[in-house]
C-alpha cells in the first residue's frame, strides 16, 4: 500500500478474521519497525496507514472470496439486505462459484426468503 510517496508492504498476519480488525499485539512490532525506518512518521500517520491497509485487506479478501468476506461483515452489522445485494453483484461477474451460491442461499434463508434461498442452494449444487 502507499502512504504519500512511501510504499509499504503491510503483513497480512496483523489482521484478524476477515481483515476487519487489526491485531494490536502483532501490529505493535510492525509499527515500531516503521517508526525506526521512517522517523518522520507520526503516530497519527501510522494510524492512517494502518487504517488504509485494513481497508485494502478487506477489499482483497472480498475479491479472493467472490464477495463472501464482505457479506459476512455486512451481515454481522445487521445489514443483511446489503449483504445479499453484495453477493448477487459478485455472482454477476463470477456465476460459477458454488461457494458463493451457498453463502447467498444461507443469507436468503436467514432473512426469511427461503424459496429464493433454496434456488440458490440448488444452483450451487449444480456447479459441483
Amino acid at each position: 500500500m502507499t502512504h504519500g510517496k512511501l510504499i509499504v508492504n503491510v503483513p497480512r498476519n496483523i489482521f484478524r478474521g476477515n481483515g476487519a480488525t487489526i491485531d494490536e499485539e502483532k501490529a505493535a512490532p510492525f509499527r515500531d519497525m516503521l517508526k525506526q525506518r521512517y522517523p518522520w512518521l507520526t503516530d497519527n500517520s501510522l494510524d492512517v496507514l494502518m487504517e488504509n491497509a485494513r481497508k485494502i485487506v478487506i477489499q482483497t479478501l472480498d475479491e479472493e472470496t467472490n464477495g463472501r468476506s464482505m457479506s459476512k461483515e455486512l451481515e454481522s452489522q445487521g445489514r443483511t439486505e446489503e449483504a445479499i445485494r453484495h453477493l448477487k453483484k459478485h455472482l454477476e461477474s463470477g456465476p460459477e462459484d458454488a461457494d458463493t451460491w451457498y453463502a447467498l442461499g444461507e443469507l436468503l434463508c436467514r432473512s426469511g426468503k427461503t424459496e429464493e434461498g433454496y434456488k440458490a442452494f440448488a444452483r450451487g449444487r449444480e456447479l459441483f
